[in-house]
């Protein structure tokens, strides 16, 4: 249940059509690496250089596994693996011709771990490299060894940075419609805050400040009058009193309407648990554990919440499949546990130094009620997030 604050928009995983390229890439360089192996071996048997292309076959297949443990990224190390892939395949090729072909998977290695111009000059020279090569091996000059190697690295170059670009935009538009979603959910929260105040204010303005103004006046005119009509301004008095036994009761409706919906006309804290849910591709289970006590309305709320604000961690970032509730009634307190089996995050064990990241509302509310919050997350094997609030004793 990673934090329900906005963060940064993180890169897109690489999409499916990205990865079968890559795969289709390596296989097609060991074929090509095996085939040319064959072809060197049939046709220059027993040769004194045989076993260094032997060698630089192994050391290019050993080095060429090595770039998905790399990653895409250009780092040193990547650049430095792929100056030594380079350098021993032209070492290869200047012993065996026929292992210039290798350069086609090579071809977008180099496009995936260089910048855009670096990457097309270096495919340019191994262009180059095949051209050469294929022209040692034939035996009369031949156009198509001289058009087609060029014409293959263009195609290859112009497939890959037409699908580069289409990831590129496909990501951006991704990154605004998440802002925009954002940004649109902010503003929607924002203008039912200030209709909510401005219905509560009106509320206020319309029940309890004027009974308020009504008690003043009635008991600024009981004091005027205390001595020279005691019994009007025991009128006066009785009048007040009623008044704020009146406002007294909108008070308290003002209160009710604040809790949450889910527990009005009655429902019990177990039934609302059980209707949570997480989304549609979240299977939300909910367990009751001993036996069921009255709960205060403000404990009955503060769980509500907290379940709810859970669900929403559980649905927006954990990539979680379930998610359990468990409410248990240990005599002396309440639990309410939540747990999903999604990727976990790092975050304190414990709610002792009030740190988090869209946390510090359920900390608040179980602290105001004397309570404790309890997060145990290991990255890879889930979330549980505990709330345990004591219980007044029985009479």
């Amino acid at each position: 249940m990673p934090p329900t604050e906005e963060h940064p928009v993180t890169p897109a995983p690489p999409r499916d059509d990205t990865r079968t390229l890559a795969t289709v890439a390596h296989t097609a360089f060991f074929l090509l690496l095996g085939a040319s192996v064959a072809r060197f071996l049939l046709r220059h048997p027993g040769e004194p250089r045989t076993p260094w292309v032997i060698a630089l076959s192994v050391t290019l297949a050993l080095l060429y596994v090595l770039g998905p443990v790399l990653g895409a990224a250009p780092t040193r190390r990547r650049l430095f693996w792929l100056g030594l892939v380079v350098t021993t395949w032209v070492v290869l090729v200047v012993l065996a011709p026929s292992f210039a072909w290798c350069a086609v998977p090579l071809f977008f290695t180099a496009l995936r771990t260089l910048p855009p111009r670096a990457a097309i000059v270096l495919v340019a020279l191994l262009t180059a490299f095949v051209v050469t090569a294929q022209l040692q091996l034939s035996k009369s000059f031949d156009p198509n060894l001289l058009l087609a190697p060029p014409a293959v690295a263009a195609l290859a170059t112009a497939v890959f940075v037409h699908m580069e670009r289409q990831a590129q935009a496909q990501r951006a538009l991704i990154d605004d419609l998440i802002r925009t979603r954002r940004e649109l959910a902010a503003t929607e929260r924002r203008e039912g805050t200030l209709a909510e105040r401005q219905r509560l204010s009106m509320e206020i303005h319309d029940t309890l400040a004027q009974n308020l103004s009504s008690q003043q006046m009635l008991l600024q005119a009981a004091d005027r009058t205390w001595d020279s009509d005691p019994a009007t301004a025991r009128g006066h008095v009785r009048t007040a009193t009623g008044i704020a036994a009146h406002g007294l009761a909108e008070a308290r409706r003002l209160v009710h309407d604040l809790a949450p919906s889910e527990l009005a006309d009655g429902a019990g804290l177990a039934e609302a648990l059980r209707a949570l849910d997480a989304g549609p591709d979240i299977e939300v289970r909910f367990h009751l554990e001993g036996a069921p006590a009255p709960l205060p309305d403000r404990v009955q709320s503060a769980l509500l919440r907290i379940a709810q604000g859970a669900l929403a961690n559980v649905r927006e970032h954990s990539g979680a499949r379930t998610a359990a509730l468990t409410l248990s009634f240990l005599g002396d307190q309440v639990v309410l546990d939540i747990a999903d089996d999604g990727h976990g995050f790092t975050e304190p064990r414990t709610d002792a130094d009030g740190r988090g990241h869209g946390l510090p509302a359920m900390r608040a509310r179980v602290r105001q009620l004397g309570g404790t919050l309890t997060i145990e997350s290991t990255p890879g094997e889930g979330t549980v997030l505990s709330a345990a609030i004591p219980l007044e004793p029985g009479p």
